[in-house]
């Protein structure tokens, strides 16, 4: 049994969701976001709440519920709140900035890095070490910060790249004279 799974997802004012076929389609102040269900779980839809129960008794079924009820409450929350990643970036020289709607960073490469931000995503750069990614969908924010990240991952004896805000560096001692 799913500790998760059992809990329904509350709905804020302001947020409706209905099921088409097998989409889940959640609509708030923030947009109107939608999910694949599956055939394994049912997807209850009252009023000011949202169950997510196994339809079957398979051990599919048993292992997509609760995260399925995770990717429901998701899509609430992101309809109502929306979600934000903040990334530091460590170095001299390190820097980042906005031109236009690309998001340009300075990596001690020979050029710059430029980034494409997607139109649902808004990016911000309130100084150049730091880097606020802001949307409604998780998914499409963790993985625009996790791009963003991979082009210069924090090493462990310095700390210098980009992380996220608050990740803990291990760190290492360099070498003994």
């Amino acid at each position: 049994m799913s500790r998760i799974g059992k809990r329904p997802i509350d709905m804020p004012a302001g947020v409706s969701a209905t099921t088409e076929g097998r989409t889940l389609s959640v609509k708030g102040p923030k947009g109107t976001l939608q999910l694949q269900m599956l055939d394994d779980i049912s997807y209850e839809v009252g009023e000011g709440s949202i169950s997510v129960q196994p339809a079957n008794d398979t051990k599919r079924a048993r292992s997509f519920w609760g995260m399925q009820r995770s990717m429901v409450q998701n899509l609430v929350t992101g309809v109502t709140e929306g979600f934000t990643k903040t990334l530091e970036i460590t170095g001299v020289g390190y820097r980042a900035a906005m031109q236009g709607k690309n998001l340009r960073l300075q990596l001690g490469y020979s050029h710059d890095v430029n980034i494409e931000v997607p139109a649902d995503l808004t990016v911000a750069t309130p100084d150049p070490t730091t880097v606020v990614i802001t949307g409604n969908d998780r998914q499409r924010v963790g993985q625009l910060a996790a791009e963003i990240r991979r082009w210069r991952k924090p090493e462990p004896y310095k700390g210098k790249g980009i992380k996220y805000r608050g990740e803990y560096i291990f760190r290492k001692e360099g070498k003994k004279k």
